[in-house]
């Protein structure tokens, strides 16, 4: 969102917690956080969703094993309110606001050897073993917060077009977190680091053209989210930040080239990033990956179709190795995403 001289980003304590429920038919709240070990080269990321106003939240659980298969789940289960980011098993604890986390599921969980397979769900956990899934993970932010919400000059929330709008307040902080993953009889001891971001405000999945989305970790202080937004308009956005001896210094510029797959999967990854104090140059390699989709009707019945393509990276920067997510959002038209250039 571009800012007027009379608007500010506003976050407080508060704001870790849920916000009160808006007109918009498709008001979403949600909290996303994800972990890496770079020992194990495991982790996983967790969402939990919540859509009042349409009755039901999104719950997504992911977990990336080390000999690639992925465990994945996901929930619509009812809701009534938005008190609480606690559905379908899963729960957002706030211990203390912007220093400590808490995130725990117990549910099920889908175990892909072959996580292509999720391009078709319905065959996907059909064909594929569901196991018991226990999860508790404690997170410590290692950063300071990034983002909020805009207001205007009283102090009142910008609003922006429910049909446009994607995220209107938002944040993101670099973690580290330590604790399990039990699915089946396997257990994943994590110890490591991630990123979580919280967001409110009216949200459709197709609001977007296409966005990259690479946030990772190179240990406690040094970390990169580099995001790169295209709006069906042709308008482009580009920010994020670098992550140097707990302080963050913004991305005035980044460039991303991508290598693919047959399938559009991405396989490889070059960025190159700039900010007020150096330039950053990270490839990437993508490990493990699992296509996801959200869609949603037209007025006319027909469907919109939206792939989310979510990539276990390892990056390489500056002589270093870390892990993360290169998550990359695409509309499909005639089956192909419309972001494949980049």
């Amino acid at each position: 969102m571009d800012l007027s001289k009379q608007q500010r980003i506003r976050l407080e304590p508060r704001d870790e917690f849920t916000h009160p429920i808006e007109a918009a038919k498709n008001f979403n709240e949600s909290m996303y956080i994800n972990l890496f070990d770079p020992a194990a080269k495991a982790g996983g990321w967790f969402r939990v969703g919540n859509r009042p106003n349409e009755g039901h939240a999104e719950v997504s659980c992911c977990v990336y094993f080390p000999d690639g298969r992925v465990g994945f789940m996901f929930q619509r289960p009812t809701i009534s309110n938005n008190d609480a980011l606690n559905a379908g098993g899963m729960c957002f604890e706030v211990i203390e606001p912007f220093k400590h986390l808490r995130l725990t599921y117990n549910g099920k969980l889908c175990i892909l050897k072959n996580p292509q397979d999720m391009a078709d769900p319905k065959t996907a956990f059909s064909n594929n073993p569901i196991v018991p899934c226990e999860i508790s993970i404690d997170f410590r932010g290692v950063s300071p917060m990034y983002g909020g919400e805009a207001v205007d000059e009283n102090g009142n929330p910008v609003e922006e077009n429910p049909e446009e709008s994607f995220a209107r307040a938002h944040y993101e902080q670099h973690m580290s977190g330590s604790g399990f993953i039990r699915a089946g009889n396997e257990t994943l001891e994590l110890n490591g680091y991630g990123l979580r971001d919280h967001s409110w405000g009216p949200r459709f999945w197709q609001n977007l053209y296409w966005y990259r989305w690479l946030p990772m970790n190179f240990g406690a202080d040094f970390a990169l989210n580099v995001s790169i937004v295209q709006m069906a308009t042709g308008r482009q956005h580009i920010w994020g930040m670098v992550l140097k001896n707990g302080k963050y210094h913004f991305i005035e510029h980044a460039t991303l080239r991508t290598d693919y797959d047959a399938q559009w999967n991405s396989q490889r990854l070059y960025i190159h990033a700039k900010t007020d104090e150096g330039t950053y140059d990270v490839e990437g390699d993508v490990l493990s990956l699992i296509p996801l989709r959200n869609r949603r009707p037209k007025d006319n019945g027909e469907w919109m179709n939206t792939r989310i393509t979510e990539g276990f990276t390892e990056f390489r920067c500056n002589g270093i190795t870390g892990y993360g997510m290169a998550e990359y959002l695409d509309q499909m038209v005639n089956d192909l995403p419309v972001g494949r250039a980049v």
